[in-house]
């Protein structure tokens, strides 16, 4: 018996007692869905509920009477071994070995779908987390969104909803002129001008564009740097899609600012925001009221002279999301955008939309890598920046999204290099992907020794060692977790799960034998050991893809 299961048992029995009379309480009460958790101490039972201390107030009664109500329904059920009431009114529930037992079960046939749940089906979410100007490497603050954002993506899918990501491509304005200025200097053997692009990568896209079209500086100066300009762009960009790539995030949608403009996008969205009215004129120029939806002051979205803002298109973005029938907007911002945080949700509210709801803006803090008890401050190419190729370069895919997604964003973060490349258990990422190597190795012992656990009918009741019944605990887990990271936007709480997870696996390996002795019969025990190990071996597996990590056979 699963966790959810737990869950919908305990609903089913708070239901069963309101439709006896036994419960004066609105069945629209009841929660849809019911918190049940493991608890810290393995004395008090193998799960745990609050349901009681939740519905006597509006059942009108104390928290021990429904309790009461409740663990009478639960201890009648198959599988339920006790129901103790504890405190005030916390239920805790053990289960017979057998019933517990059959979580290993469960996994096993629900295979890579073990896991996902259905809280946001029917939901379609929006996750824009890289904002970059296709002008130049991805750097490091890019890095820690590539991998936070594809997680965050990655648990809603697994919670049900449709995510897709997207890379909002900054193509339009000076900057874009700026790059073209740059290259165009680096082809010409002249002086790159003020504020423009540095670094040996600049170079090498001058020397690949002349390369592909010698002609292009021979052209008149005008449309010289344009060319070189649009050629950059395309080179940079595709860039940025294979660094990416490599990465294993991959962008459903790559958003061109230049289109938000050219398919009048903005126009819509301005003709939105005047019929809900929030759209005013004032010394010349066209105004966003903001301020009737707690933003400091009201924002200009056209200036007096008819240009548009960059307000104007944050704007118009977030209603052409919703246009396209996004449910829910989400927002990956660096450190330096606190201030996007409110003038965002307003312009959600101004469009007759539910900030609370609709829009939600993250706000990451600063990396900092370290090498040799040194902090790592400068490119090999990029000059000025740290890219995501070099972190990569540096420690490999796995170890660098791993632990980009460990920790909370909104914490700042220090990678220590040398700790990221170690074989060691010190070394989180290369803990849990061994704990998934080490069951794959026992797995294969058992083929070589012609034990087919998959087509044995197993007595799971003989997993009754307290190791056993922990590791059978924290597989079980694995759904709620990924509800709770999904609802919170918090990937790390899967990283730090599967964590927990693998130390219960190598607490369980170290003291009950899985395979039996050289020549000796194979027993019940030993194929119900395998069906366990395949369960852990497969939860490890469809929580490091949550993570996009891979979870390798050998090591």
């Amino acid at each position: 018996m699963t966790p959810d299961q737990i869950a919908a048992e305990v609903r089913a029995a708070v239901l069963a007692a309101v439709a006896d009379g036994e419960l004066a309480l609105d069945p629209a009460l009841v929660p849809a869905e019911v918190t049940v958790e493991r608890p810290r101490n393995a004395d008090h039972g193998d799960y745990a509920t609050n349901i009681a201390l939740q519905l006597a107030k509006p059942a009108g009664t104390n928290p021990r009477a429904v309790a009461e109500l409740v663990a009478a329904r639960l201890r009648a059920l198959d599988g339920v071994a006790s129901v103790d009431i504890a405190g005030p009114g916390f239920l805790n529930i053990t289960l017979d070995a057998a019933s517990l037992g059959e979580t290993a079960r469960t996994v096993v046939v629900a295979g890579d779908q073990y896991g996902r749940i259905d809280r946001y089906a029917g939901m379609r979410f929006n996750v824009e987390f890289i904002s970059a100007n296709p002008t130049g490497p991805l750097h490091l603050g890019h890095t820690r969104w590539a991998a936070v954002g594809d997680a965050i993506a990655r648990v809603l899918e697994a919670a049900g909803a449709d995510a897709e990501r997207e890379f909002y491509v900054n193509d339009r304005g000076v900057q874009m002129d700026k790059f073209g200025m740059s290259l165009e200097a680096r082809a010409l053997g002249t002086d790159v001008p003020e504020g423009g692009y540095q670094g040996a990568y600049v170079d090498d896209l001058a020397q690949q564009i002349v390369a592909a079209d010698p002609g292009i500086v021979g052209l008149p100066a005008d449309e010289r740097m344009v060319a070189f300009r649009e050629a950059g762009y395309a080179l940079q960009l595709q860039q940025q899609k294979d660094t990416l790539d490599g990465f294993n995030t991959h962008f459903d949608v790559w958003y061109s600012e230049r289109t938000l403009h050219s398919s009048g996008a903005v126009d819509r969205g301005f003709d939105k925001l005047r019929e809900q009215g929030h759209m005013y004129e004032a010394d010349g120029a066209v105004w966003l009221r903001t301020t009737d939806f707690d933003d400091d002051k009201d924002r200009v979205l056209v200036k007096a002279d008819g240009e548009l803002t960059y307000f104007a298109s944050d704007t118009a973005y977030y209603l052409d999301k919703r246009a396209r029938g996004f449910d829910v907007c989400i927002y990956l911002l660096g450190a330096d955008h606190h201030g996007y945080v409110n003038r965002l949700r307003a312009v959600a509210a101004c469009a007759g939309d539910d900030p609370d709801l609709n829009i939600e803006v993250l706000i990451g803090q600063l990396v900092k890598m370290y090498k040799g008890g040194e902090e790592v401050r400068l490119s090999k190419r990029a000059g000025n920046i740290i890219t995501l190729e070099d972190l990569v370069e540096e420690v490999g895919v796995d170890a660098a999204r791993y632990s980009l997604i460990r920790y909370p964003v909104d914490s700042p973060l220090t990678l220590d290099l040398d700790l990221l490349v170690q074989r060691s258990n010190d070394n989180p990422v290369f803990y849990v992907q061994y704990a998934h190597a080490r069951i794959s190795s026992v797995l294969r012992g058992a083929a070589d020794l012609g034990i087919d656990w998959r087509a044995a009918e197993p007595d799971l009741s003989l997993l009754d060692h307290e190791r056993e019944t922990a590791l059978l605990g924290a597989i079980g887990e694995l759904p709620r977790i990924v509800g709770s990271a999904a609802e919170l936007r918090e990937p790390h709480r899967v990283a730090r799960y599967l964590e927990e997870l693998a130390t219960s696996y190598h607490k369980f390996y170290d003291v009950c034998r899985v395979l039996p002795m050289s020549d000796a019969e194979v027993e019940p025990i030993n194929v119900a050991r395998l069906w366990l190990c395949g369960a852990a071996r497969q939860t490890l597996a469809n929580g490091l893809d949550m993570l996009g990590v891979s979870a390798p056979d050998r090591m």
